[in-house]
């Protein structure tokens, strides 16, 4: 995909062109494969406004009548939370040719587009990564792979707490991704800051990152992750959770399969075992995640010159 395959919405582009600073975003999470109404539309807001108060631009990556953007604001609300079709990297040929009326990005294809349309930070919820499972299934997530080849850095609470945690960041570090853990020093565990993965690299500051990915980027190196945990006031005790994600393994039937419906199963199930807790952790550091995100953000464009 090259930046001529992406339409960049109006504020993307002035963004751009004036130098300023752009986070993109998923729109899996915003519509109704992701977060159940009206927590999506809670969730849309509260990200996009995060993204700006943090002096970014928001670029909703998506494939919508069959064209690629980066960056939906005359697409409105309803239609941005309403029904999609889920899409990774290896859709967006798809959906394109096809003339998708909406595919809502997961991590994969919004790094993919936010990539090809020059959008260098990426904010989401969490990535997915190697299922329990996968010396049976083979199931590991192509966000894995997307993260490793393109130059965004990915902003996120870690990965889906029900996955292989530690088996996710070893792949990553195989794949040659920075796993840096912002203020921690233990990969986050998505509702949960503590996941007893240790992290090798612990970053303090918005400055950092960014040094560290223009370093990273000059030699030639694609993505790079920043693992930031849930805020305390939000995080749910691990080994509640824990509890929990086992349950949910035994009702959705996910530790016996793999493929892309287990996700959202497996949240769904989460969510009512936990009476809706899980979903608002959820909210909270998807937009914990994009504030961070929106710091890195401007100290990268405080670098770039203007075009």
């Amino acid at each position: 995909m090259t930046a001529r395959s992406v339409v960049l919405g109006p504020d993307v582009s002035r963004a751009q062109s004036a130098g300023h600073a752009v986070v993109a975003l998923e729109t899996t999470i915003f519509s109704e494969l992701g977060l159940p109404r009206p927590h999506s539309v809670r969730a849309l807001s509260e990200v996009t406004a995060a993204v700006v108060s943090g002096g970014s631009t928001p670029a909703l990556t998506a494939v919508v009548d069959g064209e690629v953007r980066c960056g939906l604001e005359a697409v409105d609300q309803d239609r941005i939370c309403g029904p999609a079709t889920k899409m990774a990297a290896r859709d967006l040929g798809r959906a394109v040719a096809q003339r998708w009326a909406y595919g809502a990005t997961t991590v994969s294809a919004a790094v993919t587009v936010a990539a090809a349309a020059g959008v260098e930070v990426f904010a989401t919820g969490g990535i997915g990564g190697v299922h329990r499972n996968a010396a049976v299934t083979g199931d590991i997530s192509a966000d894995l792979g997307a993260i490793a080849s393109h130059p965004v850095i990915t902003v996120t609470a870690g990965a889906k707490v029900f996955l292989d945690l530690e088996r996710t960041v070893e792949h990553l570090e195989t794949l040659g991704v920075p796993v840096l853990g912002w203020h921690c020093d233990e990969f986050p565990a998505f509702h949960s800051p503590s996941s007893g993965v240790a992290l090798g690299a612990t970053v303090t500051s918005a400055a950092e990152v960014a040094r560290i990915a223009d370093a990273h980027w000059q030699l030639g190196g694609g993505g790079i992750v920043v693992a930031c945990p849930i805020p305390d006031h939000a995080a749910i005790d691990r080994a509640v959770l824990d509890g929990w994600v086992e349950r949910a393994l035994t009702l959705t039937g996910a530790s016996d399969h793999g493929g892309p419906d287990v996700t959202p199963a497996v949240l769904s199930a989460l969510a009512d075992l936990s009476d809706g807790r899980t979903v608002e952790a959820n909210l909270v550091l998807a937009e914990n995640n994009a504030v961070v995100a929106a710091a890195i953000a401007v100290e990268l464009a405080s670098g770039r010159p203007t075009s």
